[in-house]
C-alpha cells in the first residue's frame, strides 16, 4: 500500500527567500530533527547505539538508500511557504516530524539569515493543524494513493530540476518521457516495496506532440563539504497525446513521491494538467 502524510507550511513574512530555498529547508529540517529525536550524550551518529531506530539517522546520514521524504518548494518564490512529503513507514514518525518543523521555524530559522517565523501555519493534508493557538488536533491517518482520474491527453510541466543519469551520464539535453516513468517507478518500487528495480514492468503507448524543455543551472550549499554544488537539471513541459492509463497513473504518483535524483531538496517536481482543460 502507497501511504503518505503531505505537509504544508504557510508563512506570513516580509522576509524573502533565495532563488532555491529547497537546501536551506532540509539543512535547518535536519538541525531541528536531530534536536528532537537524539538521544545519544555525544550527539554524534558514528557508531551511536541507537542509530538503527533513529529517524534523524534514517533521513539524514543512511547511506543509498531512497529516503522516505521530500521538500515541495517553488522556484524563485517571493514567500518561504514550503511543503513537505514523508512516506510510508515515516508517517508513523509524523509528531517528530511536526515538532521539529515547529523547531526549525521558531527557534533554527532558514538559510544563511537564520530568518525565523512567529507567524505561521501548518496543514496536514489539507486540514489546519498549527496556528498562533499552537498544534490543533491532529488526525495521524496517513493518505493511500488512489488516482481516479484519467486524460489521453496531457501537459507535463516539469517545474523544478529534473536530474536523472542514463549510461551514467546527466541528461542535460535530451529528456524522453520514458526516463520519468522509469525514475516514477523506481522510487515506487524502493520506496513502498523494498524492491530494486532497474526497468519499467510494461511498454507506455503515447505521443509527444511538443517538448519545451531546458537546461537549468542551479547551486545549492552545503555545510558538511563547505562548497557550492550543482544541482543543475531539466525544466519545462511536454504535451502528450494518447497516453496508456499505466503512465498516466505514474505520472500523477510522481506528483507526489518526485522524479529523478536529490528530490528531498524539492528538485524533480512535475504536475499533470489535462491538455484540454
Amino acid at each position: 500500500m502507497i501511504k503518505y502524510h503531505h505537509i504544508e507550511v504557510k508563512i506570513e513574512s516580509t522576509d524573502r527567500p533565495t532563488y532555491f530555498m529547497g537546501s536551506a529547508l532540509r539543512g535547518a529540517f535536519g538541525y531541528a530533527l536531530k534536536r528532537v529525536v537524539c538521544i545519544n550524550p555525544s550527539f554524534k551518529c558514528e557508531e551511536c547505539f541507537a542509530k538503527g531506530e533513529c529517524l534523524f539517522y534514517e533521513f539524514f546520514e543512511e547511506k543509498n538508500s531512497f529516503h522516505k521524504y521530500r521538500f515541495d518548494i517553488e522556484l524563485g518564490s517571493d514567500k518561504f511557504d514550503f511543503g513537505l512529503y514523508i512516506f510510508n513507514s515515516a508517517c508513523n514518525d509524523l509528531l517528530y516530524i511536526l515538532s521539529s518543523l515547529e523547531k526549525l521555524l521558531r527557534e533554527i530559522g532558514v538559510g544563511a539569515d537564520r530568518y525565523k517565523f512567529n507567524n505561521f501555519s501548518i496543514y496536514l493534508n489539507g486540514k489546519e493543524i498549527y496556528n498562533s493557538d499552537g498544534f490543533q488536533k491532529i488526525d495521524s491517518s496517513p493518505k493511500t494513493f488512489q488516482n481516479q482520474d484519467y486524460f489521453r491527453d496531457i501537459k507535463l510541466e516539469i517545474l523544478t530540476p529534473i536530474r536523472i543519469k542514463r549510461d551514467n551520464r546527466l541528461l542535460k539535453k535530451s529528456l524522453e518521457l520514458e526516463d520519468i516513468l522509469t525514475s516514477i517507478y523506481k522510487r515506487e518500487e524502493k520506496l513502498f516495496f523494498n524492491r530494486d528495480i532497474y526497468k519499467l514492468n510494461y511498454t507506455p503507448s503515447y505521443t509527444t506532440t511538443l517538448k519545451r524543455l531546458q537546461y537549468k543551472p542551479l547551486l545549492r550549499r552545503s555545510n558538511r563539504q563547505d562548497r557550492k554544488l550543482k544541482v543543475d537539471g531539466i525544466i519545462g513541459e511536454m504535451a502528450i497525446l494518447n497516453i496508456d492509463k499505466r503512465s498516466f497513473e505514474l505520472l500523477k504518483l510522481g506528483e507526489i513521491i518526485g522524479v529523478g535524483k536529490q528530490s528531498v531538496f524539492g528538485l524533480g517536481k512535475i504536475r499533470v494538467k489535462n491538455l484540454k482543460g
